[in-house]
């Protein structure tokens, strides 16, 4: 071999002598992953379902660390300050690293710049549910309903410019109806006022609304999802309902501090690969309503990009403001 290819041959295995020697012997003490919502939401029971299958494949325990505030912001900025040694994740998901860039002026880390992504791990979308005593049992019988009783129907959602309320926004500009929108604290909250018959309808989250459709509290009109959930196998898709129109999802991805090693990025990828492809993984995402996932770094921020030029036009739409 010529002397100039070998010298450059040996300066690269140079460069990528310290990112392999990193990874091999990557992790040798415990990880934390930042849940940046309060315990007990669907971001949170899903980070600690992450959280247990990394530990298990690495040989070394990962610790939930919930850090809620500001609707995700708080735990995203702690995060992106975090050393970027891969001894920090994050879970995070569309509504923080999308949605909350138009809902406030202020976030507090940027979600293109300060943050490594790893995969996406889950995709899940809202379910149109409603009281029982709402006269409807399908998406079209309320539409009708709706329209001739214009504006005497509300729905709540999980808070201004959530995935649940910009789904509402979506539905009611595909189908032509005046319903008005009830913000709460928590898609939660919003759940148990439609089963106390407070409100009568709304795009809610499957964790919490899954459990109230199969005991009857709640009737289940159609999910969001491009596919059935089968969870519900006899709840239709809207586009089965009739209505075919860009509803966004909701997904959840492992990011890393920006500067994170490409080594250990990689590392954690293809360990989250691994178990997310299993029978045991597909069974345990599909009892919450939600489909699991596996992508590469680069999907994560295409998907990003493209929520982003989505939720752009529809907060313009429908007149969000940041605070």
């Amino acid at each position: 071999m010529p002397v100039k290819p070998l010298r450059v041959c040996c300066c690269v295995l140079a460069c990528l002598l310290p990112l392999f020697v990193q990874a091999q012997s990557y992790p040798n003490k415990p990880v934390r992953m930042i849940a940046p919502y309060p315990p007990g939401g669907t971001s949170d029971v899903m980070a600690r379902l992450v959280a247990q299958k990394l530990s298990d494949t690495l040989g070394r325990q990962v610790i939930v660390d919930n850090r809620p505030g500001a609707a995700g912001n708080l735990g995203h900025e702690i995060a992106s300050r975090a050393p970027a040694d891969g001894y920090t994740l994050l879970l995070t998901s569309g509504g923080a690293m999308v949605t909350n860039v138009f809902l406030y002026k202020r976030l507090g880390f940027d979600p293109f710049k300060d943050f490594a992504p790893v995969s996406i791990v889950a995709t899940a979308a809202p379910m149109m549910v409603i009281n029982p005593s709402v006269p409807a049992r399908t998406v079209q019988e309320f539409v009708a309903l709706a329209k001739a009783r214009p504006g005497e129907f509300n729905f709540g959602s999980g808070g201004v410019g959530t995935t649940s309320h910009i789904v509402g926004e979506v539905f009611k500009a595909a189908t032509g109806i005046n319903i008005v929108h009830v913000p709460y604290k928590g898609g939660g909250l919003a759940v148990l006022d439609v089963v106390a018959g407070q409100i009568p309808l709304s795009f809610a989250d499957m964790v919490p609304s899954v459990p109230q459709v199969k005991a009857g509290r709640l009737r289940g009109l159609a999910v969001t999802t491009p596919q059935r959930a089968p969870v519900l196998p006899d709840v239709p898709t809207m586009a089965e309902a009739g209505v075919d129109a860009p509803f966004p999802g909701q997904w959840w991805a492992v990011v890393a501090p920006r500067q994170t090693p490409r080594a250990v990025v990689q590392f954690l990828n293809q360990r989250i690969g691994e178990f997310m492809r299993t029978p045991e993984m597909q069974e345990r995402l599909g009892a919450m309503g939600a489909f699991p996932a596996h992508t590469t770094p680069e999907q994560v921020t295409e998907t990003m990009e493209q929520g982003t030029r989505q939720m752009a036009a529809v907060v313009k739409a429908a007149g969000i403001k940041p605070e």
